[in-house]
């Protein structure tokens, strides 16, 4: 189902949304400090102890002997992938400003984990009209424009025994998805012309590593209002040289 764009709430507990951001960062990224903790939330080290101790205390988090927090129990991780997505977060975070600065639209980075896609980073625009951050949010491979770049990376086959294995309630018209990856592979970039939220459109492109391998996404969001085949096609340049910096960095 296709829903409204999503914006933050206008009455927002500021405190609460921190603490879940905390607690998406220990788990797709894995141990940070409390320094860390304070410069990625824009706020005083003393607060950035606090949300700590609070995940700490309802178990979402832990503290180690070198005092930085990891993941705790309630939180299901993916210990493996922590290195790797640090990593791809890292050498993608100077592009994706760059990007920013010179579009001033809204820049997300991306990974696929199955039938997902989770966004682990997320660089807004400046304009009072803008998407705002996506950062740990998880949407369905298919319907988003990170997920519909990697899935492009599939061979048929894989893509076949990926979505064969999906409950009934995930499964999708493949002979369509397929025909969509065509395209992506085709022009190098993914549209998503508000398949997942009304009023949003993204444009996406493959990061890959030293072996050539898929292992992200970066795109840009816009409004709706400033969407135009046009401006995509002047979008598109850009991308193309974020998506290649962070590739190299890798």
């Amino acid at each position: 189902m296709v829903q409204q764009m999503k914006n933050p709430p206008a009455y927002g507990v500021t405190s609460v949304d921190h603490a879940l951001r905390l607690a998406v960062i220990l788990q797709v990224e894995g141990p940070l400090t409390v320094s860390t903790a304070a410069e990625r939330l824009g706020v005083a080290r003393s607060t950035a102890h606090r949300l700590l101790s609070t995940l700490v205390y309802r178990d979402f988090a832990v503290q180690d002997d070198d005092r930085s927090y990891r993941a705790g129990p309630v939180l299901e991780v993916a210990a493996t992938a922590h290195s790797g997505i640090g990593v791809i977060r890292a050498a993608a975070l100077g592009p994706m400003r760059t990007l920013v600065d010179t579009l001033d639209e809204t820049v997300n980075l991306s990974v696929r984990t199955g039938r997902t896609i989770r966004f682990i980073a997320s660089v807004e625009s400046t304009q009072t009209l803008r998407v705002g951050s996506r950062e740990g949010m998880v949407l369905p491979a298919h319907q988003s424009t990170g997920g519909l770049v990697m899935l492009a990376a599939l061979t048929d086959e894989q893509l076949i025994a990926l979505y064969d294995a999906a409950p009934p309630t995930e499964r999708v018209d493949l002979t369509k998805l397929r025909r969509e990856l065509r395209a992506v592979r085709r022009s190098g970039v993914a549209i998503n012309r508000e398949r997942t939220e009304r009023g949003l459109i993204a444009v996406g492109r493959a990061i890959t590593n030293a072996q050539g391998e898929t292992v992200a996404a970066v795109s840009v969001s816009m409004p709706r209002a400033r969407y135009s085949p046009a401006r995509v096609e002047r979008i598109t340049p850009a991308l193309t040289t974020a998506a290649q910096n962070i590739s190299a960095a890798l």
